[in-house]
Parts: C-alpha cells; structure tokens; sequence
C-alpha cells in the first residue's frame, strides 16, 4: 500500500507557447461557463417563475443540473483517458451550448427543467476535462500557475455572477443569461478545435493497470454498461439527498424507496464494475492511498463549504439585518483570498510538501469555522467578513495543492480517472453536506420556535421584503451557529484522513 510506484514518463499535449496560450484561454472560457451557471440563475429565478409558473419546482434548475453533472463526472473522466481529452472536451461544450440554446427557448418550467439536465450533461465534461487539461499543459513545477488562473475565473464568476444575472433579468430577458453562453462557448470550441494538438499516446498506465492493457487489444472499449449502471447509482442516490425533508419527510415512502433502490444500484455497479475488462470506475482509485485519501479530504470539503454558501446569507440577511446585495459581500470575500492563497500555496508545498501543506490548510479552517458560533449576537458585519476571508486563504492552501499533488502521482491515461473522481467526491459531499446540514438547521429551528417554521419559509420571507422578528433572528442564529460547528468537524475529519491515510510524501512522477 505504501510502496512507492515505478516512475513512469508523463506525456503532455504539443503545444507551443503560442497555441498553449491560446489552449488555456479556452480551458478558461469553458470553465467560466460552469463557474457562472448557478449564480447567473439564481438571480433570474423570480422573473423564471413569474414567466413561465412551476413555484413548487424550481428548485430542480439547479438540483437537475448538479445532478446531471456529478453523475457524468466519472463517465467522463474515463472517456477522456480512453479517447483523449479534446474530443470529449469538444462533445461537452458543444451539449452545454445545446443546452443553453434549448433553455433560452423552453416554453415551460418541465422543459427549461429538462433543458437545464442536457446542460449538466455538458457540464461535467467541462469541469472535469478542463481540470485535467490544466495539468496536461504544464509541468509539476507551473501547475499552479493555471490552477489559479482557473481559481480566478471562479472567483470572478462569483462575484460578477449575480450581477450580470441580475441586469440580464431586470433590463433585458431571463432568457438572455443562456443566450450569453453561445458566444462564449463558441470561442472557447474555436481555440479547442484549432490550437489544442493531442500527442500519440504512449502506455503510460500504473503497474495495476498496465499489466491488464497489456494482454487487451489496442482498440478503445468503453465500459457503456459500468456507465449506465453508475449514472442510475448516482442519479437515484444524489436524488433521494436532494429532495429528502424538502420535496417529501425522510422517513417517508419516497426516501426509503430512492435510498432502497440507490442501494441495491450501488450493488450492481460494484458487480458490473468488477466483471469490466477497463471499468469506468477501477479499483486502483480506492486502492492507491494518495487518491483515496485525498477523494475523503476533498468530499470533507464539499460538506463543510454548504455552511457559508447556504446559510451564511440568510445568516447576514435576518440576523445582521443586512440587504441581500450587502449579504452577498460578506459570502463573496472568500472568492478573493481563495485564489490568492492558492497562488502562494506552491512556496509552501516545494518546502513542506503536499500533504503538510494541505493539513495547515485545513487545520486553520477549522479553527476558523469554530470560531463562526463565538461571534457576539447580533454582531457586526464585518466580523463574519473577516471570518470569511481568513477561511477562503485557509481553503486556497488546502485544496491547490491535493489537486496539484494527485494530478502528479499519474500518468496521462489515469489522469482523467483520478481528476473525476476527485470532483465527483467534493460535489457528493456538498450535496450531502446541503442534505445533513439543512436537517440540523431545521431541527434547531424547531426546537427554538417550538416546531413553528423551517429554514426556507425564513428564506423566502426575506426574498419578499420581509423581516424576522427577535425570536425568529435568535433562532436562526442558533441554526447557523450549529452548522457550523458541523462544518468545522468536517474540516478536522479531513485533516485526520490525510494524517492518517495519506502518503507523507506523494510519490510524484517523472514527467516528460
């Protein structure tokens, strides 16, 4: 398990300084489609609503497109390690702009909702390729150089996001903000078409695997039925913890018959998986302690990033009495260290290396997230602020360089593979994270107003101008103050995965 690993040569793609520059405007293009997507639509939710009706189901815009792209995740990440990265990445952005296309002109909320899952389908194309492209292009020593140039595009989609969602939506059309993608990914397909040239690739797999190609043909198999049987796994699993205590009770019939069938799905993907010449989702990712180590630590960090994404502007609406536009700031301030700390991080990981780095990183936001409950109530805003830009540094030099450091421990034709399930872990994690922690808001909540009252009917009071009277404020602000205490046990669970499972130095390969 601990034994180190054969170095094995590294392949890149041929690209000059010219073309790379060209390539990684594109990867950032794409990625900025993602990276937008959700705050350019939640501000267009109101006018989606009264234009086309479906109240009671709007929330599946965003829940069928997060679905959609982590189930495809792993799909992908395997295709482009079978096939190459350009072609899939290519067939992603071009199903995302079908997609935006479609939702610009659905007449109704089933079919903008149905519109919304084909662009998931592009999307975990564009997540997941980019991010692996990313460390194609460049070497160990300038990996992060585009990871924070891709860090940036997060940040600044953050920020501008719900403005730019907002102006479409008051002075234009709702529709517009698909409509916007088109040229966008346009430009990003161009420059992926014309300047990104994929070399022949050698068999650069890993003793597990290179052992199996060896006696296979050299024709691609792709694993079409591991595939379905995981996007079935995930899409009745990621379903049932969506819509669990929101769309029905957790103890109720729907729940117990998602979770029941996601269970015996999870059965047949293992049975399916294991009888697969080249599965989609081998058994080296769980074996290797590297990537499994740092897929717990990255899921950890989904489930501790719903606190703040979630809770922290109701948080800063009802208790701090702050307008939604103030309330967003306060969230947004980690958008601007977290890349910054990312860029840093690569001074600290040459000295100390990736996984001291990583559990510096960590172990501060935990520290920051438990210090969110001793804030003074009600407080002033710029306390939680500060909070957040200390936390968005302390995740910027814990997230770089598990990325950086994973990415480096494979060869090209894992590559794909061990970025996808990296993603796919963090992505299950918030959705479990929006799941547990929702219910112990709620489960505060009632217990501080006597079972009067949920978190969402708090939500949508303030989104329509109204204020929280004292006990409803203080109740809430126990609520948050429980979720975070969550979150900050999710960061200490990380950090004792990777003193614990990780390697304490990552066994790096020789690169090309």
């Amino acid at each position: 398990m601990g034994r180190t690993r054969p170095a094995i040569r590294d392949t890149a793609p041929h690209t000059g300084s010219g073309k790379r520059a060209a390539v990684v405007a594109a990867l950032m293009l794409a990625m900025a489609l993602a990276a937008l997507d959700a705050t350019i639509v939640s501000t267009a939710v109101p006018q989606i609503v009264g234009d086309l009706g479906g109240f009671s189901v709007f929330s599946w815009l965003f829940s069928g497109y997060l679905l959609a792209v982590t189930v495809t995740l792993p799909v992908y990440g395997k295709l482009s390690d079978t096939f190459g990265r350009k072609p899939v990445l290519v067939v992603g952005a071009a199903l995302f702009l079908l997609g935006s296309l479609l939702c610009a002109v659905a007449w109704n909320m089933a079919a903008l909702i149905a519109f919304r899952i084909v662009q998931g389908l592009g999307g975990g194309a564009l997540q997941g390729t980019v991010q692996t492209l990313a460390a194609d292009l460049y070497p160990l020593e300038e990996r992060p150089k585009i990871q924070s140039k891709l860090s940036t595009v997060w940040a600044v989609s953050a920020v501008a996001g719900p403005g730019v969602g907002g102006v479409l939506a008051a002075y234009a059309d709702w529709r517009w903000i698909f409509l916007i993608n088109l040229p966008i990914g346009a430009v990003a397909l161009w420059l992926i078409v014309r300047h990104l040239h994929e070399p022949q690739r050698d068999t650069d797999k890993g003793p597990e695997t290179e052992a199996a190609t060896a006696t296979t043909a050299p024709r691609a198999r792709v694993d079409w039925a591991g595939a379905l049987a995981v996007f079935a796994c995930g899409g009745v699993l990621l379903t049932a913890l969506v819509q669990g205590g929101v769309a029905w009770p957790w103890l109720s019939g729907p729940s117990i018959a998602l979770f029941g069938t996601g269970l015996a799905l999870v059965a047949v993907v293992v049975v399916v998986e294991r009888r697969a010449a080249d599965p989609i989702i081998p058994g080296w990712v769980w074996r290797r302690r590297t990537i499994a180590a740092v897929n717990l630590a990255l899921g950890a960090l989904g489930l501790l990033m719903v606190a703040p994404t979630v809770f922290l502007p109701t948080y800063a609406q009802s208790v701090l009495g702050l307008a939604p536009v103030t309330a967003g700031f306060v969230l947004s301030v980690w958008t601007l260290s977290w890349p910054v700390s990312a860029a840093f991080s690569q001074h600290v990981y040459r000295r100390i290396g990736f996984r001291n780095t990583a559990m510096l990183g960590i172990g501060t936001a935990s520290l920051i997230l438990l210090a969110f409950p001793f804030l003074p109530y009600p407080g002033q805003a710029w306390q939680p602020t500060l909070l957040m830009l200390l936390l968005g540094a302390a995740l910027g030099l814990f997230q770089l360089p598990l990325i950086v450091g994973v990415q480096s421990t494979v060869g090209w034709s894992e590559r794909g593979t061990t970025t996808a399930s990296v993603l796919f872990c963090r992505q299950t994690g918030q959705t479990m994270g929006a799941a547990l922690f929702g219910a112990v808001a709620n489960g505060v909540l009632a217990s501080r107003l006597g079972g009067a009252g949920d978190l969402d009917s708090v939500t949508r009071a303030l989104d329509s101008g109204g204020t929280a009277p004292e006990a409803t404020r203080r109740a809430i602000a126990d609520a948050v103050h429980a979720v975070y205490l969550g979150a900050s046990a999710a960061a200490a669970l990380a950090f004792l995965v990777l003193l614990l499972l990780a390697p304490r130095r990552f066994p790096v390969l020789k690169e090309n």
